[in-house]
């Protein structure tokens, strides 16, 4: 009997990780025919693509012909980026204008991932139409990597988002959920930043934008552009660890804010908050409250298993 395949294609790069993860579950759960590419931890669910290997990404476009392509693959972690510059600017600019190219080449929409950290943090909301002005490397990285798709395929759009967590594999995949062990082990006091303002956003909400802007895309090709998409709820480190806490009923009086500024590391910007007005008027969107998420998120994590009476039944 004749089975229904689904007619629209989706190309997921960085699939395996946090972000890449909720997209390619996004998709594949709403009828699209859905590829989720990989490095480091591809197989075997994903295809093996080294995305900085121009043929191999020539290749698995022309193959697949996607209509949507996702780029969620980067270098994200701050830190690394100041580190490692020129692996960090291979990905984050030349493997994503690379990607626009061959994008380009089959017609497909490509979905440019990028960053608060584009702003420098001292007049927010910032809307797409404000003036970038990166404080670290990392920033600097994602906002050349947005000129270059831009540049090379002007059907593109560019999602910027916040601070990221969701279904991690590992605590550290997330520098939101990164904190849980200095949450539930309170026998050691810890110190966490009260002075960068946050906007912690579940990978699952940024997984249905994608989809919603790809949907509305194929219906209106107007749709591209720069688009920003972010939690609502504002707290600094400090405050998503005791919601984190209150969320499992643990005790969080051994968490210390720190009000000073950072001074090791890349810079931050103090407050990047991203205005997701233009989104929310073309009905797009879709808002997990932290406390909901962060209990669906470290669940697992959790070390002492008494608890889940209290916080579960």
């Amino acid at each position: 009997e004749d089975v229904d395949i689904p007619s629209r294609r989706v190309l997921i790069t960085g699939a395996t990780g946090l972000l890449g993860r909720a997209v390619f579950k996004e998709f594949n759960e709403n009828n699209w025919n859905t590829v989720g590419c990989g490095y480091r931890r591809a197989q075997p669910r994903f295809e093996h693509v080294n995305l900085l290997d121009s043929i191999a990404v020539h290749d698995i476009i022309h193959d697949f012909q996607p209509h949507v392509i996702v780029h969620c693959a980067a270098e994200r972690r701050p830190d690394v980026v100041e580190g490692q510059p020129d692996a960090a600017s291979q990905l984050n600019v030349a493997a994503s204008a690379n990607l626009a190219k061959e994008a380009a080449g089959v017609g497909a929409f490509l979905i440019y991932i990028s960053t608060d950290y584009v702003f420098d943090g001292t007049s927010p909301p910032y809307k797409e139409t404000d003036v970038p002005n990166p404080l670290n490397l990392y920033g600097k990285t994602k906002l050349e990597g947005e000129k270059a798709v831009l540049e090379n395929n002007e059907e593109t759009a560019v999602l910027r988002i916040p601070v990221l967590y969701g279904e991690v594999e590992r605590l550290e995949e997330s520098a939101v959920t990164v904190m849980f062990d200095k949450v539930q082990f309170s026998n050691k006091s810890a110190n966490m930043d009260h002075w960068q303002q946050r906007f912690p956003t579940n990978v699952k909400d940024v997984a249905a934008v994608c989809r919603q802007l790809a949907e509305k895309r194929m219906l209106d090709p107007s749709i591209k552009g720069t688009f920003h998409w972010s939690g609502n709820e504002q707290m600094t480190k400090y405050e998503m660890a005791c919601a984190i806490a209150d969320a499992f009923n643990l005790p969080s009086s051994h968490l210390r804010p720190i009000t000073d500024s950072p001074v090791v590391g890349a810079l931050r910007p103090k407050n990047a908050q991203l205005d997701c007005s233009k989104l929310e008027m073309l009905g797009i969107g879709q808002r997990t409250p932290f406390r909901t998420g962060i209990r669906e998120s470290l669940w697992p994590f959790l070390v002492d298993k008494r608890w889940r009476q209290t916080v579960f039944h």
